[in-house]
């Protein structure tokens, strides 16, 4: 307790007095805010003191179903933990609502109640640990948007429980939880019928202000036409339009039409019901100006001005060749991915229009199609899922990953037994978690994604002999039927439809406030598809919920990449974002997992192959459709596609990729060219250390550079000053004296293997050397060097933030065990010695510390050193075997000067590779050397030395629950 006391005094003087004193960051005083650009939300704060307390309390005016669905999980853990709560809400403008209320009175664990009289409009959030609490109070109420989104500022303060401003604070919460009114069955029951009066009430009024007529371009929708506009000056007479689901593709084509005033126009859909909504939407935009009329397989309007054809219909000979050629001026193909069907191909190889316009929300196709070369490569605008959310185009949603039930003690896979797929514990347990996290209303309106055909059937049946109302849908049911579900489902006629595949695409349910999902993710796009199915915005509609049941899938790893829009494969990066919970999802949206479904993705990750050849070409080829030529590393980067470092993993260099994918097509490289871009690859331009890479961009581009212009291009670019020692390094690394290979047994320089001479030093100038000076000359060499170079500036550039950056490293980026020694200057990469745990450089300046963190079991014993993070702020370690208190290392480390150096690095454990987080610079605290024991294979005693450490910089919380999480299915 009073190492604790000091840690809060030290904080004070920190936070009030003296921001340079050095403190503990986790009693410090914080202001809480929402900012998408830093990925901060309020929720997340919140949810953190939530997990670490032994009790809570909440004071807020206003309380809605979003808001307690941004905390439900959280909640329910603290009920499995009997962590006791008070929540304090207020009737006041009659806006908390009836649902959330409700949804709170599902916690045992929690008392509710309710404010009926005055303006009260509190809004604090109080959180007990031990002896000390934390204080949360500002203007953030119990909703998603305050908690998420919302320009909110909230204050976060750490104070003993004999505090003034703590005693005063419970004292206050008390007298007015007291005096408020409990909040149970019968209270809500009375409460719901003044709260959809006033709601009534408050919706006349809203339509007052609405001008339901007057329908304008949105931001997204404006810069569309204005990029259509610009390429029409160019003459460009087709472009592509990208857009999410739900976005108002439809209208932006309509208000691009306007602009354009066609004569006639034709809108090419892929089904009847489309093509009926499509005709409403342009009615809309023009009323009636122009004269519209369907084609289709129930109704030929060809008279029209402006027509709403399904492909199927039109693209009959017999149809399409009553138009000539050149009759319309103006074409609109809706879900243009599909143009590679015959039906598709014959429309556009016979009508002649003015100007094309291809909308689809998914481009990237795996069947060969080309989509953007039928558009002359002429993107016209690109908005993604991520984006549409953060624009606030459709629908928030939140997401739960729940564990599939294990059914007689079997683990649901992707070939599981259709018995398991219907057992009637499964059902049940899908059936609770339905009615558990709910929906934003009190009536569901639900979409259940299934992996077969009779599972969809039989799980429908048993759902209706349940007590709800269902209908499966397949591909067998007639376009009549499932235009008749969805109708229904919107009408409150079904409760729920069950689908295989058809409703991936192609339908329009705006109403869908709950989707289940019963399947393996196989495809992260077809995911994303079935997500959009209930993404789309409508009157009464607050939020969709998302529950994703999963088991033992191998691809589990594709649900990251899915929820996240993160296409770059990088596993640390995945691992990163479901770290994150929801602070990377843009606005409102949440993403929650229940424990064993995040260590089934983790281990997903961990084991998942991301560098299969049939994957790269792949998405190298759909890259090189999208650009129409070959993309290089920095296009991958542009794109948000797949990391290209993969491409290099798996071929050595970007090149040799490129060379086996395209052959005949590259001039053929010299093998000394082709070791060079491998060397430069791996060991160079790999985005740990940037400066080898921008002195050679330097030099590419000037032949010759000066010392003292080189450190003064790196200061103006990231505000730090390097050394005379990393000027040094740099040249050393860029002439490849750092590396070795072995030669006849031998280690030796890579330098004096291959005869290599790279740059030049005469005394204050660096230039390149003649030899390699003439490589450059040789076109396809410098491009794909170039590249590489440019690679890996960017890709250091995109991880960079000054106030991470400690000497060389970036908190929590990873490093290889060569990278960390190579950034700290030495020489020669020691690839002779045994590195291990640790090892103290030659000059006696720096000992770098390397953790697996969660050892395996069968590991030898005397490696199962017991190194953990006694908090955020001290790491408790131990040398390597048979070291005593007079080791030389460990005299070093007791007797550290400023001028010692021992950063630690910590990798979670041996799935995630050889690399290592950089968890930021330690100091031994002097008083914890003890020296003790460990048995060694043969069960012996051996010595070796404890320490403990303080962090220089305390870690962040998300790491640390990362790195702490031992993940164990």
């Amino acid at each position: 307790m009073s190492l604790m006391i000091e840690a809060l005094s030290q904080s004070l003087q920190t936070g009030y007095i003296d921001k340079l004193h050095h403190s503990d960051k986790n009693f410090l005083p914080h202001l809480l805010l929402n900012d998408k650009i830093s990925g901060l939300k309020v929720l997340s704060t919140i949810e953190s003191e939530l997990k670490k307390c032994d009790e809570f309390w909440f004071s807020v005016a206003f309380l809605t179903t979003s808001g307690v669905a941004t905390l439900i999980n959280t909640l329910a853990e603290l009920q499995n933990k009997n962590v006791k709560g008070k929540i304090l809400v207020s009737q006041y403008l009659n806006f908390t609502e009836p649902k959330a209320l409700e949804r709170l009175l599902q916690f045992k664990n929690i008392e509710l109640k309710i404010v009926v009289d005055g303006n009260f409009h509190s809004k604090g959030y109080l959180f007990k640990k031990g002896d000390f609490y934390n204080l949360i109070v500002g203007s953030s109420n119990l909703t998603a948007s305050a908690l998420c989104s919302n320009k909110e500022l909230n204050l976060k303060i750490s104070a003993t429980a004999n505090s003034h401003i703590i005693t005063t604070t419970i004292d206050k919460f008390q007298k007015e939880f007291e005096s408020a009114v409990i909040v149970d069955a019968n209270f809500i029951t009375n409460y719901i019928s003044i709260f959809e009066a006033q709601k009534a009430r408050q919706k006349a009024i809203d339509e007052n202000f609405l001008f339901a007529n007057v329908i304008v371009p949105n931001a997204m929708q404006n810069t569309a036409l204005k990029n259509i506009s610009n390429l029409r000056t160019k003459n460009c007479d087709k472009a592509l339009l990208i857009s999410a689901t739900g976005t108002g593709k439809t209208y932006l084509s309509a208000f691009d039409v306007k602009s354009f005033n066609p004569k006639k126009f034709l809108f090419i859909v892929h089904r009847e019901n489309i093509a009926k909504a499509a005709m409403i939407s342009y009615k809309r935009i023009f009323g009636t100006s122009k004269k519209m009329g369907l084609y289709t397989g129930s109704s030929k309007e060809a008279e029209a001005d402006f027509i709403f054809s399904t492909i199927q219909t039109i693209s009959k000979e017999a149809h399409h060749k009553q138009f000539q050629p050149d009759y319309f001026d103006y074409i609109v193909i809706d879900e243009t991915h599909r143009a590679g069907a015959a039906s598709y191909q014959e429309i556009l190889n016979y009508f002649k229009p003015k100007f094309l316009l291809g909308m689809t929300a998914t481009p990237e196709r795996t069947d060969g199609l080309d989509v953007f070369k039928l558009f002359d490569y002429q993107i016209a605008y690109e908005i993604r899922l991520h984006q549409a959310l953060d624009e606030d185009m459709l629908s928030p949603f939140h997401y739960y990953g729940v564990t599939d039930i294990t059914v007689n003690d079997v683990v649901l896979e992707e070939k599981s037994d259709f018995k398991l797929l219907t057992a009637s514990e499964r059902i049940s347990h899908i059936i609770k978690y339905a009615s558990f996290y709910g929906c934003d209303t009190e009536k569901v309106r639900g979409l259940i994604f299934c992996s077969r055909i009779e599972e969809c059937k039989e799980l429908s049946i048993v759902f209706n002999n349940r007590g709800y109302k269902t209908i499966a849908l397949t591909g067998e049911n007639s376009e009549s039927e499932r235009t008749a579900a969805i109708e229904n489902l919107e009408s409150d006629k079904l409760d729920y439809i069950f689908t295989v595949d058809i409703f991936n695409e192609g339908i329009d349910i705006p109403k869908v406030n709950q989707i289940i999902m019963l399947r393996p993710t196989q495809s992260a796009i077809i995911f994303v598809q079935q997500l959009g199915r209930g993404l789309r915005k409508s009157d009464g509609k607050s939020y969709l919920t998302v529950i994703d049941f999963i088991g033992n899938y191998c691809n589990n790893y594709l649900v990251p990449i899915a929820l996240y829009g993160d296409k770059t494969y990088n596993k640390d990066k995945l691992r990163k974002l479901i770290s994150s919970g929801s602070s990377e999802l843009p606005g409102t949206s949440t993403v929650n997992f229940d424990k064993i479904t995040k260590d089934r993705i983790f281990k997903a990750i961990d084991t998942a192959t991301m560098d299969l050849k049939k994957d790269l070409v792949n998405d190298y080829t759909l890259l090189k459709y999208k650009i129409g030529r070959i993309p290089m590393m920095v296009d991958f980067i542009d794109h948000g596609s797949r990391d290209p470092k993969l491409f290099i993993d798996k071929a050595k260099s970007y090149f040799n990729f490129v060379h086996s994918v395209e052959k005949g097509t590259l001039m053929v490289l010299s093998q000394n060219e082709i070791k060079l871009l491998e060397l430069f690859a791996n060991d160079i331009n790999n985005s740990k250390r940037v400066e080898e890479s921008f002195l050679l961009r330097m030099l590419i581009e000037k032949k010759n550079v000066s010392k003292t212009e080189f450190k003064k291009e790196i200061e103006n670019a990231y505000r730090y000053s390097i050394s005379t020692k990393t000027i040094e390094s740099t040249i050393n690394n860029l002439n490849f004296e750092f590396i070795t290979e072995n030669l006849n047994g031998k280690l030796i320089t890579v330098a004096s293997k291959y005869d290599f001479e790279i740059i030049k030093i005469d005394e204050e100038q660096i230039t390149l050397h003649s030899s390699f000076e003439t490589l450059t000359n040789n076109p396809i060499f410098i491009k794909f060097l170039s590249d590489n170079v440019e690679y890996s500036i960017q890709n250091f550039n995109k991880n960079f933030e000054l106030g991470k950056f400690h000497d060389g490293f970036l908190l929590y980026q990873k490093y290889s065990r060569k990278d960390v020694i190579r950034i700290l200057n030495w020489p020669k990469n020691p690839v002779a010695q045994n590195i291990g745990g640790y090892i103290v450089s030659a000059n006696q300046t720096n000992c770098p510390i390397f953790v697996n963190y969660h050892k395996e079991d069968h590991i030898s014993s005397s490696t199962k050193y017991e190194d953990h993070f006694i908090n955020s702020n001290e790491f408790a370690w131990m040398t390597k075997s048979n070291r005593t208190l007079q080791s030389r290392e460990v005299q070093l480390i007791k007797n550290h000067q400023n001028n010692f150096r021992m950063p630690l690095f910590v990798k979670k454990n041996n799935d995630e590779g050889l690399e290592f987080y950089y968890m930021g610079d330690i100091m031994p605290v002097e008083e914890s050397f003890e020296q003790t024991t460990i048995l060694n294979d043969s069960g012996k005693n051996v010595s070796v030395v404890k320490i403990n450490f303080v962090m220089k910089v305390p870690v962040a919380e998300s790491m640390f629950n990362y790195i702490t999480d031992n993940n164990k299915i």
